[in-house]
């Protein structure tokens, strides 16, 4: 078997991984809650069983060295984005039926579970396919082609999907419609990944960097310094927008005589999924450039009050009912810039966790009790919503801010973490 040296094609195929990697994320956590909203289903049904959702992002880490120790990651993903395709067709098929609720969350499931499977896979693959020197490089470009799947996802389907219902005046056939060609696109994505990653993987730095056992890799992680309250850091990080992210668009979708805003769902994918995501990609850039400059410490407090405080312009919105469009479109645009701004520090933090021996599968481990931050508190998110009305729902969320901040000032870790260091060219 020819061997690959590494680097090699890495402005082709990491475009294409990663793109690859955000649509089914997108559709599985944010779209099928719109979808689900469209279909007539009530937000405490959305908010609870689309947070279970989360579910394998949460648990990955129990099957991630199954990845490290069988076959290559290259493999691994191209099985999993295959299982993905057929997993969205499926929905597209039965999202007509009379049980279409019980069966499409199945394929939802079964998405779930190759996605999370598939994302072990790809940063696997990202490590071992570039030089330490040139993952740094390419971060902020696989990130970027990461929020154009969200773009491509929560926006221009999204949008697609509120054309059809207007064309056809069938909600149903509208998103069957629609996810029958997000499963058309996750197979030509898949069909340009084999063609494009090189075959990087041999027995030799298979061994290199495969984990000894399971035991070894979760004692290893669950050792670390200060371990409980990196974990109490991670799980409340998000606690307000994990609540926020499943009720912002029934807020914007339901009427208002209950609340909401009236927005089309149209115009609710071009404001979360184009300009929306656009703001969240800057932010992000921006978070990973400052951080670049001058280390995680200086940025860390700044970056959590970026995250949270724009939320409050939510309760604003919701005390208010104001459906300007100026209004709403200036909201998504501060929140969203400052929930990508934020979350380059948790990003950078999650990395310095998973640093040392197995990192790979002790990054699958902080990201899953990350995806365990989402997934809890979203399913309760459409309960809350529903008992304190959206005005009373969105002042919580902001109030649910205030552990991250308790819990800073008791973590210890580099100051200059992140920080770029000059290197000589090879």
């Amino acid at each position: 078997m020819n061997i690959a040296p590494k680097d090699k094609n890495a402005w082709l195929w990491i475009p294409f991984l990663y793109f690859t990697q955000g649509i089914p994320y997108i559709l599985v956590v944010t779209v099928s809650v719109i979808m689900y909203k469209r279909l007539g289903i009530g937000n405490a049904e959305i908010g609870l069983y689309t947070s279970w959702l989360y579910l394998p992002w949460v648990i990955k880490p129990l099957w991630s060295p199954i990845v490290d120790l069988k076959g290559t990651k290259r493999k691994w993903f191209l099985m999993m984005q295959l299982v993905i395709s057929l997993a969205f067709l499926g929905i597209g098929f039965f999202v007509s039926s009379n049980s279409f609720f019980i069966i499409t969350l199945a394929f939802f499931w079964m998405a779930a579970f190759a996605s999370a499977t598939n994302d072990i896979a790809s940063d696997g693959y990202y490590m071992i396919g570039l030089t330490q020197k040139k993952q740094s490089f390419f971060i902020g470009l696989r990130s970027t082609f990461y929020r154009l799947a969200m773009i491509t996802g929560q926006g221009l389907l999204v949008i697609f999907a509120g054309y059809l219902e207007n064309k056809y005046g069938d909600n149903t056939k509208a998103w069957s419609l629609t996810m029958i060609s997000a499963s058309v696109l996750m197979l030509a994505l898949t069909i340009s990944n084999f063609f494009a990653t090189p075959k990087y993987e041999e027995s030799s730095i298979e061994k290199e960097t495969k984990p000894t056992g399971f035991l070894e890799v979760f004692a290893s992680f669950f050792q670390k310094k200060q371990i409980g309250w990196v974990l109490l850091f991670i799980l409340t990080y998000r606690l307000g927008e994990s609540q926020l992210v499943k009720m912002a668009s029934p807020f914007l979708l339901d009427k208002l005589e209950v609340g909401g805003l009236g927005f089309s769902t149209e115009a609710v994918g071009t404001i979360y999924g184009t300009v929306g995501v656009i703001m969240l990609s800057l932010g992000g850039i921006a978070g990973g450039i400052l951080i670049s400059r001058d280390g995680l410490k200086k940025w860390m407090l700044p970056m959590l009050l970026a995250l949270n405080l724009p939320n409050a312009l939510y309760a604003v919105l919701a005390v208010t009912q104001s459906t300007s469009i100026y209004a709403v479109v200036g909201t998504v645009i501060i929140e969203q810039f400052g929930y990508g701004f934020g979350f380059a520090a948790f990003l950078m933090y999650l990395i310095y966790v998973a640093d040392g021996a197995s990192k790979t599968s002790h990054y699958a481990i902080a990201t899953g009790f990350m995806a365990l931050g989402m997934m809890l508190p979203g399913m309760l998110s459409g309960y809350i919503q529903e008992w304190l009305g959206y005005d009373g729902f969105f002042i919580w969320v902001v109030i649910a801010a205030i552990p991250a901040f308790l819990v800073l000032r008791y973590l210890d870790y580099p100051a200059d973490y992140g920080k770029k260091t000059v290197e000589i060219d090879e």
